[in-house]
């Protein structure tokens, strides 16, 4: 596995989350710059700009790695989006160095960038009539089905899982099921009518008690819901992990006397559940 440099600290959560999940994606495909260079159509610089932070990926290399990683890309769209936004915000557009970044052709820590690679941000000329065919299907799939694809289906990129339920959960349900997938909309925030059952705390969106959250779904509205009921404001309750619900995670730690990592796992999930 790569042993990848840290990502800038003034990178924005938002997109870091992205970052870190694109990592892992490629991680878990076994693939070299080079190899992503030809499978995806682009070039070897580019894609070590976009797991490095230093710019972010259009959606089309987004949609080509989770293809050539074997994974719908559904969810990686949706952190794609939100951190498109953030990236906005901060007065960068896609894949544009971020402020102070390395100049692009600098590699990832043990893979030199040739003298032949494409130039960055672009795909390389012979998989570009490909690429450009791909994206047709792909932005077709995506307009008409992406609502309708479940957030909450375990893919073979995302760490944690809804394994181990206990009796509890199980009478409890697949409470996010009744809302239908997960899909993040700017300014919408949910109701968090937080209950007990058996002891343990539900808000009604998600039952689980081991998924270690990074993606944008129903499992952080019930994390969100849950921080808020326990007196740690994570702002409104959005689904999507930013900064505001990572501080309300580190407050929530830090009383608990859990590591003040700002990432909600089984142990963190215990304390919210109560």
């Amino acid at each position: 596995m790569s042993r990848w440099r840290p990502l800038p600290d003034s990178l924005d959560d938002r997109v870091r989350q992205l970052v870190v999940q694109l990592r892992r994606l490629k991680d878990r495909s076994g693939l070299g710059l080079s190899s992503l260079e030809s499978k995806t159509g682009y070039s070897r610089s580019s894609w070590e700009r976009y797991l490095n932070g230093k710019a972010l990926p259009p959606r089309q290399a987004v949609e080509e790695l989770a293809r050539v990683g074997g994974v719908e890309p559904t969810r990686l769209l949706v952190l794609h989006e939100v951190a498109e936004a953030a990236w906005r915000e901060r007065g960068g557009t896609a894949d544009v160095p971020a402020p102070g970044g390395s100049a692009p052709g600098e590699s990832v820590p043990g893979e030199s960038v040739p003298s032949g690679s494409a130039p960055s941000g672009e795909p390389s000329t012979a998989s570009a009539p490909r690429s450009r065919s791909l994206l047709i299907g792909i932005c077709a799939a995506v307009a008409v089905g992406a609502l309708l694809v479940g957030l909450l289906i375990a893919a073979p990129w995302k760490d944690g899982g809804g394994g181990g339920k206990g009796a509890a959960e199980t009478r409890h349900g697949a409470a996010g099921s009744s809302h239908g997938a997960f899909a993040y909309r700017p300014g919408k925030t949910y109701p968090c009518p937080v209950k007990r059952e058996n002891g343990r705390a539900y808000a009604g969106y998600s039952t689980t008690r081991t998924a270690i959250l990074s993606q944008p779904g129903w499992d952080v509205v019930e994390a969100q819901c849950l921080l808020r009921h326990l007196g740690f404001d994570p702002g409104g309750a959005d689904g999507v992990y930013g900064e505001n619900t990572t501080r309300a995670v580190k407050r929530l730690q830090k009383k608990a006397g859990l590591p003040t990592d700002g990432i909600v796992g089984p142990h963190t999930w215990q304390v919210l559940r109560g």
